[in-house]
């Protein structure tokens, strides 16, 4: 048990001892941390060198401290001091909690034999005040440097979501982004909803717990009132993603497309963005809704990737087939199945096959309504560009686009 009370100073001649045999004990500490743990004897030279300046600064520090009894608690910060702000990443807090028990179990074992025997109790006393205030110390120094190493990545993170929604993939976003351990995540996807109502830092923390639980790396900047987060790691987010919707404020959450890796997400940031925009337009969508689903409406903004996209998927497959897209006019402006046949001069069944091979072509089931309502659109898009009228090649104004 800690003692309490006041507390009682060695004699003088018991400091001087213990202050000419300082060196002795941090080196007799020093080789007891090699032989008792392993971390230790495999820290670089310099980082071994630093641990070193630590224990004697602590031991000179005690010896300072014993020979003042005005001071109630010292500064034992001071201590850590003599080390470079790069130790606290270099090992970690138990790990400076176990240099700081060896330093005291050598003080504690050797201290008698340099110590008058009359000042054996205080010295024990001394040590055992003193090596709490180290800890408390050390503690301390940890969370100082735990809490500049947050407000640093948190600065480092906003700027590298801010880079990928602009697009711009350049060395300097590489470096913030392996500083942020991101420079081998894969299967990266960007999601775009609305800021909570309410503590965004909260909701922001829950959503770093969410993407931990799913097994993803996240990154997430708040934009005022757009809540965007860049998920890596699981090959497919669906999980993931359903996983974080409930941390997202009211309104539609827009997935964009999963690409390989962290340099390619601006893709992924543009569909989300411009997904999030066009979204609107479907009051029905699901949430989330992937940017993909919204292709007719991001189009109606504007979204010239969106509008290629839609042409490329539906208008172009079935332009190299006549047959199918006369097919696939003919049942969008029929009112039915057998409608179509009579315009298309076929039996039913002729139909029903064809409008099976353009799902084949196109992934689009043109007797769901939703999917007939993308056709619809990419077929007029299609013979607008078919004819080269001017302002076919409108672009978007997402972000990046350029």
């Amino acid at each position: 048990m800690t003692p309490v009370g006041p507390r009682r100073t060695p004699s003088a001649r018991t400091r001087r001892a213990l202050e000419r045999g300082a060196g002795r004990l941090a080196a007799t500490a020093l080789r007891r941390m090699e032989e008792r743990h392993p971390w230790y004897a495999a820290l670089p030279p310099d980082e071994r060198s630093w641990v070193g300046l630590v224990a004697q600064a602590g031991i000179a520090a005690f010896v300072a401290w014993l020979a003042d009894p005005a001071i109630g608690a010292p500064v034992t910060a001071d201590v850590f001091a003599t080390a470079p702000r790069e130790l606290a990443s270099a090992i970690t807090l138990s790990q400076t909690l176990e240099l700081v028990r060896a330093v005291v179990d050598v003080v504690e074992e050797q201290g008698h034999e340099l110590a008058e025997p009359a000042d054996g109790q205080a010295l024990r006393e001394g040590v055992l005040r003193y090596s709490r205030e180290v800890a408390f110390a050390a503690a301390q120094v940890y969370a100082q440097a735990a809490e500049a190493r947050g407000a640093w990545d948190t600065r480092l993170e906003a700027l590298v979501v801010d880079a990928v929604l602009r697009g711009e993939a350049d060395d300097g976003m590489q470096s913030r982004a392996t500083a942020l351990g991101w420079g081998a995540v894969t299967h990266v996807t960007v999601l775009a909803g609305g800021t909570p109502s309410g503590s965004t830092a909260a909701a922001v923390q829950e959503l770093r717990r969410a993407a931990t639980r799913a097994g993803a790396e996240i990154l997430v900047a708040v934009q005022r009132r757009r809540l965007v987060a860049i998920l890596g790691g699981p090959p497919d987010p669906t999980s993931a993603v359903q996983s974080l919707a409930p941390f997202f404020g009211d309104g539609p959450i827009v997935v964009g497309p999963t690409v390989p890796h962290l340099f390619a997400a601006g893709r992924s940031a543009r569909a989300a963005l411009s997904g999030l925009a066009a979204a609107p337009a479907w009051p029905q969508a699901p949430r989330p809704v992937a940017a993909d689903e919204l292709l007719p409406e991001r189009v109606l903004v504007g979204d010239a990737r969106a509008h290629r996209q839609l042409v490329d998927r539906i208008f172009g497959p079935l332009a190299d087939s006549p047959v199918l897209l006369d097919t696939a006019t003919a049942y969008l402006d029929t009112p039915g199945l057998e409608a179509a046949a009579r315009v298309l001069f076929v039996h039913p069944n002729t139909v029903r096959y064809r409008l099976g091979r353009i799902a084949e072509r196109t992934g689009y089931d043109l007797t769901h309504p939703r999917d007939a309502y993308a056709v619809r659109l990419a077929l007029a898009l299609g013979h607008l560009a078919a004819t080269g009228l001017p302002g076919q090649e409108s672009r978007t104004t997402i972000p990046g686009d350029d």
